[in-house]
């Protein structure tokens, strides 16, 4: 099982932001715990395993306000020798959700033809 430590920047400017922002944090899949931190208290911390960073971002962006994602730290705890692996994101990261492309097909034959008659 692997530990992920994920950081995101959300502008948040009351105490009622910092509570929509941790439930829905809260609710994401895989998440164990959910903090703020930040001198500005700006940044939401997140531990989990199985986390989408770029998924749990989109929706602060979209329910709370301007998010950017800071890091995605693995932390490993199987070995107590491994040192965590932190990865920066660049400043300008954007993630653009994709929509499933639905297709509508007609069918080719008829499940239940008329029954035939030959005389």
């Amino acid at each position: 099982m692997v530990q992920q430590k994920i950081v995101i920047k959300v502008e948040m400017h009351c105490d009622k932001c910092r509570s929509k922002a941790m439930k829905i944090a809260a609710v994401a899949h895989g998440v164990n715990s959910v903090k703020i931190e930040g001198e500005d208290k700006d940044k939401v911390v997140v531990t989990g395993d199985g986390i989408d960073a770029a998924c749990l971002t989109r929706s602060l962006r979209k329910k709370v306000g301007h998010a950017i994602l800071v890091s995605v730290e693995v932390l490993k705890h199987k070995d107590p020798e491994d040192k965590p692996v932190t990865i920066q994101w660049p400043s300008g990261y954007c993630c653009q959700y994709q929509y499933p492309q639905l297709y509508l097909c007609k069918p080719v034959s008829d499940p239940e033809p008329p029954p035939c008659s030959i005389m």
